[in-house]
């Protein structure tokens, strides 16, 4: 059962901490998982956070740290010595460690680094952080379990031994040549089951998926998908075992990833959260805003351009809003499947096939729209010629908004643009200007005006 954050569980915590009752404290947090304790942190002020983080383990405090908001770890962060950071960054994974040691201030960091008793642990970090945060270098934490081709089972065992009481998770069994290379990776089915003389390199499986340090955490995280995997390894340009991946790191790639597609779909221009300034939403959200602005000026241009059209026929003025909503509505579903095949492989070009088929399906429903509001254009107004012309109309900008939806992620996509862009205010307001164009081009034709 989900763990949910109560008013009477914030009372007493509240009441104990005036009180100073450590003890109390511990024995209401201490059977807590760390993500339901840095829920309950987020829910207090900075003091109260801070007070109950100094009263808890370094084990447990170190683990609470990264499930915290960003504004409240930055805040506790602050109240803390160099050496009590140390003592929580020596309680995490490697890739955890740098992951927060990122956030401080370069004269901090050195001495939280000095003050850290693990001194292999340090250095692990320290090269963590020369890796760009969005490659697979960032993304990996150097715990991992390693033997070497030319070692025996025994042996094997025994190494195995002794490297996994730094790891917590074992997913998988790397194995190596003398100078580090990644060769494959051993079964441990196939480990219990061979005599312990057996030589590593007669029985460890060559066939092995793994990323280079550079290779970008969105790429990482497609491979790990496609291929169902718990954990990848990663090597450096040299081939050499360097850290590896794990599943719960590549979850939160594709959570932000989502995030930021679905804001770029949204027209917002920037990472932003709920709890952010007024001013960062606004700065996020604006620039597309005026874009918009200014495409739709240049539609109001159009629309003046064909005042003469629509006195002499004054139901075209009347469908415009309808034809803005719905060609703006084909681009966006159009765009949106194009971009969802790009992120998950499926759609990787521009495919002839797949393009016939989006624009069999918008020219299907654009004939069904379009046949309706013939229907509803002749009962209502009577004048059939000019239904005939607003419903070919409508038929093709549906078709243009469907091959403007589907081409422009693709063209995005080919010039290293993010094609989410491409799924929200780009696609509504350019229909808007170009829909109108063709609409009254095509009925102006149709009439003979």
């Amino acid at each position: 059962m989900e763990f949910k954050v109560s008013k009477e569980l914030i009372q007493q915590l509240e009441e104990h901490i005036v009180k100073k009752n450590d003890k109390e404290l511990e024995i209401l947090l201490n059977d807590l998982h760390h993500a339901d304790i840095a829920e309950i942190l987020d829910e207090l002020d900075f003091d109260e956070a801070t007070y109950i983080f100094k009263v808890l383990d370094s084990d447990k405090t170190a683990e609470i740290l990264l499930e915290l908001e960003d504004d409240l770890r930055e805040n506790i962060l602050s109240r803390l010595s160099p050496k009590e950071i140390a003592e929580e960054l020596d309680e995490l994974e490697t890739n955890d460690a740098a992951d927060i040691i990122a956030e401080l201030s370069q004269e901090i960091k050195a001495e939280v680094i000095s003050e850290m008793l693990d001194v292999e642990h340090a250095k692990d970090i320290v090269d963590l952080l020369r890796y760009d945060e969005n490659s697979a270098g960032g993304l990996m934490g150097k715990e991992l379990v390693k033997v070497n081709e030319n070692w025996n089972v025994l042996t094997c065992v025994k190494e195995m031994r002794i490297q996994a009481e730094n790891v917590s998770r074992v997913h998988s069994i790397y194995v190596v040549d003398d100078e580090n290379r990644l060769k494959g990776r051993l079964s441990l089915k196939d480990l219990l089951t061979t005599s312990t003389k057996t030589q590593i390199g007669d029985i460890y499986i060559r066939k092995l998926n793994f990323v280079n340090v550079d290779t970008e955490d969105v790429e990482v995280a497609r491979i790990m998908q496609k291929y169902d995997l718990e954990a990848i390894p990663v090597v450096d340009e040299l081939g050499r075992l360097v850290g590896r991946i794990t599943i719960d790191d590549i979850v939160d790639v594709i959570k932000d990833e989502a995030d930021k597609d679905y804001q770029l779909a949204a027209g917002i221009t920037q990472d932003v959260e709920s709890n952010d300034s007024v001013l960062e939403l606004t700065k996020a959200r604006l620039p597309w805003l005026l874009i918009g602005m200014v495409i739709e000026i240049v539609a109001s241009f159009v629309l003046k351009g064909n005042e003469a059209t629509f006195q002499k026929y004054s139901t075209l003025i009347i469908f415009v809003p309808l034809l803005s909503a719905t060609a703006g509505n084909i681009g966006v579903q159009a765009s949106a499947i194009v971009v969802q095949g790009l992120a998950n492989g499926t759609l990787k070009e521009f495919s002839r096939g797949y393009f016939s088929k989006e624009i069999s399906v918008s020219m299907i429903s654009g004939s069904i729209i379009s046949l309706l509001l013939l229907g509803y254009h002749s009962l209502m107004y009577q004048q059939y010629l000019v239904g005939v012309a607003i419903s070919i109309s409508m038929i093709v900008v549906i078709l243009f908004a469907a091959t403007l939806g589907t081409l422009v992620p693709l063209f995005l996509h080919k010039n290293k643009i993010d094609p989410a862009i491409a799924t929200g205010p780009f696609i509504t307001t350019t229909n808007d200007v170009f829909g109108i164009m063709l609409y009254f081009g095509v009925a102006k034709l149709i009439l003979g005006f």
